[in-house]
Formats: C-alpha cells, structure tokens, sequence
C-alpha cells in the first residue's frame, strides 16, 4: 500500500518537474537564442566520439550505451549553467541581485546580505570562504567606495589576520558583471584551512551587521524599499 501511495506521488510529481524545465527553458531561450542548438551539439558530439571510440576498440555497443548516459548529463550540465547565466543576465541592476549570486556559490561559503547600506540602496555584502572575506558591492561605483572602505576599517579591527577583498558589481570599466561574479570569487587564491575559516565566521558574528535587526528578504530586493529615516546605527 505504502510502494503504490508512493509511486502515485511520484508520478504527479513528474508533469511538475517537466513543466518546470519547460518554464526554464523558454526563459533561457529568452535571452540564449542558440541554447536549444548548443544543447544539440554537446549531445550529439560527446555520444559521437564514444560511439567512434567503441567501433575502434570493437566494442560499439557498451560504450555507445555509455555515450548516450554521458551525452545526457553533459547535456544537462550545460543547459544549467546557460540557464544560469540567463538569470543572472535578468538580475543585472537590480539592488541585491549581487546577494543572490553569492547565495548560490556553493558549499564552504557563508554569505551575510547587506552588511552597509545609504539611503540611495547602495549596498555592501559579505562572503566569507577559504579565499578570506569578500566584500561585494553594488550601486553607485563612486558612492561604494565610501563603504567599502568603512567595512574594510571594521574588518581591521575584529579579523586583522585575514584577508579581506572587494569587489564591486557592475558594467562600467573597474566593475564585475553580475555573470562573472562567481567566476571571480573562486579564481581568488585560498588562504584559510576550515577551521580559519570556522573561526573567522564566529568572530565576525559576534561583531554584528548592519541589518541583523532588519529582515531581509531573499534575492532582489523591491525596487521601492527605502531606508528608514536615520538608517539603522552602526556598532
């Protein structure tokens, strides 16, 4: 009884996730007109050269098999980052498109949104890896700069022993794009074992940010959320 409620719920599951795919899909498409002909391409070269390599060793059949599972999953693979890039591409200019990125950089990092902001949304977040901590930036370039500078001073103070660096998002000269983001962060040589890592977490935790008090939500932030009058006080 349980294996039939259980396959049943599968199976309900399945359009969802087919139509999801089909939804991301025509979003990427969007934006990557040639997403459907790479995805092709990658499939048909990767079970080519499998298949080629099997007639040669004249075993045609298993590694054609082989070919067909790998042509798949690097059919996937690819379609999942050019579907990425595509999302990304339709965060571009939006205040706290920066902290979804970083959200998704994966395992090893701890990711703080809005650590500084003024009142025209300039904003400043904190990631923190085995590179050090990474401050990224996004709003004016000019007007950043202020705060990028005060964090770096309160990043003096409490985790001297660290490195800190400091990124700003954007399209002009001196900037990173929103896509390059993640490339950028884990080009950064690695400096901190774990538990360097662990610590430095801990003590900047214990320091407090600027928007502890402050829920956020997650990704984008609205277009018309301002700063209250004042704006929160430092520590």
């Amino acid at each position: 009884m349980a294996r039939k409620e259980s396959t049943a719920a599968d199976t309900a599951a399945e359009p969802g996730r087919l139509k999801q795919i089909a939804l991301t899909y025509k979003m990427t498409r969007r934006a990557d007109s040639k997403i459907g002909l790479i995805i092709a391409a990658v499939g048909i070269v990767t079970f080519g050269v499998f298949l080629a390599i099997g007639f040669l060793i004249g075993h045609p059949v298993y590694l054609g098999i082989l070919g067909f599972l790998l042509a798949f999953l690097a059919m996937a693979i690819v379609f999942g980052r050019r579907a990425e890039r595509a999302a990304f591409g339709q965060m571009e200019g939006q205040p706290g498109a920066a902290a979804a990125v970083l959200d998704k950089i994966g395992r090893g990092w701890t990711t703080t949104p809005a650590i500084a902001m003024n009142r025209s949304q300039d904003v400043v977040h904190r990631t923190v890896g085995k590179v050090g901590i990474v401050l990224v930036a996004e709003g004016n370039p000019n007007r950043v700069k202020g705060l990028l500078a005060a964090e770096k001073k309160k990043m003096a103070r409490i985790v001297s022993d660290v490195p800190v660096h400091d990124i700003i998002v954007g399209t002009t000269e001196g900037t990173v794009s929103l896509k390059k983001l993640r490339t950028t962060l884990l080009k950064l040589p690695r400096v901190l074992t774990g538990p360097q890592v662990t610590a430095t977490n801990d003590r900047l935790r214990a320091m407090g940010d600027l928007m502890s008090n402050m829920p956020l939500p997650k990704g984008p932030m609205p277009k018309g959320m301002r700063m209250p009058r004042g704006g929160p006080k430092m520590k």
